[in-house]
């Protein structure tokens, strides 16, 4: 199983563009360590908010890509609705070129949809644009020269788009939350699946997955074509009661923030609690404990080839994400087999 980290580039709260710069610099470091501890993929997510420092993930993986020799380097997710899907597959060929074929693609509609204003979009078109937009990638993706009609482009008409990606084929993997259609059409195309998993029940995505691979089936591809892979919220430290006072507070402060915008209750001790136990989403304790924790999921869900972590949601000191990082690689990873 391979395993991996998810990252948000979070701004520091208030922070000027030094501060900005700084945790640039930190995230870059971030990355770099977990090539030197042998995890397998590191992530960037895509928002276009004050709070967040990747509106434009390429450019900071490819920043990465120099720093790095192994590890795979990805989105987490693209927002495909909001972005040109030509644009998109340049600039993921070009990191492809960079990284010596360490690219890949995670697309999805995202969480967030202040993208649409942003972009000119009309929110109403949410699905329409993003079905459209992922037809049109994997083409890019297969053909050199594009012939191509769709309702929010203009029509190719046999252009190549360049540059062509080291990888033969780019992988490109769907993220999904929770939509049933998102999960059958997924194994419909054959598309890896990225589950980004961040509350509730982790098992409970069961019946989702058998959709996707039953889709995937009836869609001649084998098991072995259509991997699955967990995004989940964790943290890990060197004891368990280390590894919940240090993240509970900045988890509480994020999902709290969030909640407001959305309608959630403020998150309670009990609330974590719950979801820190045994069947919940969140990853978060001593190497062991999460290990033990990540074959529970695999094994509940009917198989994983990938998990990975979100940590800097917690507004943790850089120190400590070096730290979990170095975790993750050297005590947890081993025991996933």
């Amino acid at each position: 199983m391979q395993l991996g980290i998810d990252s948000f580039a979070a701004a520091p709260t208030g922070g000027t563009p030094s501060d900005n710069a700084a945790a640039l610099g930190q995230l870059l470091d971030r990355i770099a360590r977990a090539d030197e501890v042998g995890l397998d993929f590191f992530g960037l997510g895509e928002h276009h908010r004050r709070e967040f420092l990747d509106s434009a993930p390429a450019v900071i993986l490819g920043a990465a890509a120099a720093r790095t020799a192994r590890i795979r380097l990805g989105s987490a997710v693209a927002v495909l609705s909001a972005a040109d899907p030509v644009r998109v597959f340049q600039q993921f060929a070009t990191l492809d070129l960079l990284s010596q074929g360490r690219a890949e693609l995670v697309v999805g509609r995202g969480s967030f949809t202040e993208a649409f204003p942003l972009f000119g979009l009309n929110l109403n078109d949410y699905d329409e644009l993003f079905e459209e937009k992922l037809g049109l990638l994997l083409q890019i993706r297969d053909q050199e020269q594009v012939q191509w009609q769709g309702q929010f482009r203009p029509t190719l008409t046999g252009q190549g788009i360049y540059p062509r990606p080291l990888q033969a084929k780019l992988p490109i993997w769907r993220g999904v939350g929770g939509t049933p259609e998102s999960f059958v059409r997924a194994g419909a195309l054959g598309l890896p699946l990225m589950v980004a998993i961040i509350g509730g029940e982790t098992h409970r995505f069961r019946p989702l997955l058998d959709l996707y691979r039953e889709a995937g089936r009836r869609a001649g591809f084998t098991p072995e074509q259509l991997p699955v892979g967990l995004h989940s919220l964790g943290y890990v430290a060197d004891t368990t009661e280390q590894a919940v006072a240090e993240y509970y507070p900045g988890y509480a402060r994020t999902f709290t923030r969030i909640g407001r915008e959305r309608g959630w209750p403020p998150v309670t001790p009990a609330h974590f609690d719950a979801l820190r136990g045994p069947r919940g989403a969140l990853l978060v304790g001593n190497p062991e404990e999460v290990a033990a924790k990540i074959l529970r999921h695999a094994e509940a869900l009917g198989g994983l080839s990938r998990v990975t972590f979100q940590m800097d949601n917690a507004d943790l000191a850089p120190e400590k994400l070096l730290h979990a990082i170095e975790l993750l690689g050297q005590r947890v990873k081993p025991l996933l087999g």
